[in-house]
């Protein structure tokens, strides 16, 4: 492979991201601290309800895949619906036999908002939010706050503090112990997010030589891997305002196969080990056509793409690492720094 000339402007994003494990541990920390958030949650599951509304925009709304998977699996009748169509498409549904989960970094993005203000207090709001004073923290019935700390731009530790505690809500939801968890997710920090972002250079530095000349990227996974596809594909266009799309491995072949060239990348998330044999065939057979195709997972052929194996609920919060890794590499290649928006904002309060 031919040596790639690039250089990485660092900057405030790549800040973000490696203050990621700081940031878990601040998350992690403070909902230790509240010794009573396990029976608060479970209280609000006793309460008559008909149905959980699982809700967000972009980032937030991915991360609530995973508990949607979870919820469900306990029973529950879950629907998860992105904030602006909820309130448009759906109100409906804002009514006193629900509860809403609402996720949002600021707690204050203009569809939250609305969606708060059109509740009027009918249904009751567990809010998710790294924002303290903001209109979701002051209108929830039940307040998690994640405590990442300020954000420059592009969602990285807010992104994997609310996974951490979306992952403490629906352990809590379903009545199990919350000291398991969190000790499962201060392990992930310790010894493995860790560890990534310590050799962050060098996955950068490999991660470059592969993308020379892509100008397309798929992200593809299922289960609990598709909240990392959506967000994943987010997180490139917005940093480095690269062509990326997510689906799940299963619709990939209901057509994009059309797609495959030399110049388009397809990472596929290894996921779960039931779903594995699925998706490293699929790996296969993008190549045989010709394709590029990366697994990112356990068996990644990449250093830079591989994540240790037996993580369980908490492998949402390491598969986003090696995106932000290749976004780093992307925006070198183009010459730009990551993260750095041209016209977007960090908070959306415009419809």
């Amino acid at each position: 492979m031919k040596d790639t000339k690039y250089r990485i402007v660092e900057g405030p994003y790549l800040r973000d991201i490696l203050d990621q494990p700081q940031a878990l541990r601040d998350t992690l920390a403070g909902f230790r601290a509240r010794v009573e958030l396990g029976s608060e949650i479970f209280r609000m599951r006793e309460m008559p309800h008909r149905r959980l509304i699982l809700t967000g925009m972009g980032s937030s709304l991915h991360a609530l895949y995973p508990t949607e998977l979870k919820l469900t699996a306990c029973g529950e009748n879950v629907t998860r619906a992105e904030a602006a169509e909820l309130i448009y498409s759906m109100p409906r549904l804002l009514e006193r036999e629900s509860i809403i989960v609402a996720v949002s970094q600021s707690g204050q993005s203009a569809e939250i908002v609305q969606m708060l203000n059109r509740n009027a207090g009918r249904a009751r709001i567990i809010g998710v939010t790294n924002t303290e004073m903001s209109p979701l923290a002051e209108m929830s019935d039940c307040l998690m706050l994640t405590r990442c700390g300020d954000e420059f731009s592009v969602s990285t530790k807010t992104y994997v503090g609310t996974l951490a505690a979306l992952d403490l809500l629906a352990a809590a939801w379903s009545g199990e112990a919350l000291e398991p968890r969190l000790s499962a997710l201060e392990c992930a920090c310790e010894s493995h997010i860790c560890n990534y972002l310590q050799a962050w250079r060098t996955h950068v530095s490999l991660l470059a030589k592969e993308m020379a000349g892509i100008t397309r990227v798929f992200y593809v996974g299922r289960g609990a891997s598709l909240a990392t596809c959506g967000t994943a594909a987010l997180t490139t266009k917005e940093s480095t305002r690269f062509s990326s799309e997510a689906m799940s491995s299963a619709a990939f072949r209901h057509g994009p196969m059309e797609v495959i060239a030399p110049d388009t990348m397809v990472f596929v998330f290894e996921g779960d080990a039931e779903m594995r044999a699925l998706n490293q065939k699929l790996v296969r057979d993008i190549r045989s056509r010709g394709g590029r195709a990366e697994l990112i997972g356990p068996g990644a052929e990449l250093a830079a793409l591989r994540i240790p194996d037996e993580l369980g609920d908490v492998m949402p919060l390491l598969e986003i690492l090696p995106v932000q890794m290749l976004t780093l590499a992307l925006a070198a290649l183009a010459g730009r720094e990551a993260g750095r928006f041209a016209f977007a904002s960090k908070v959306t309060v415009e419809e």
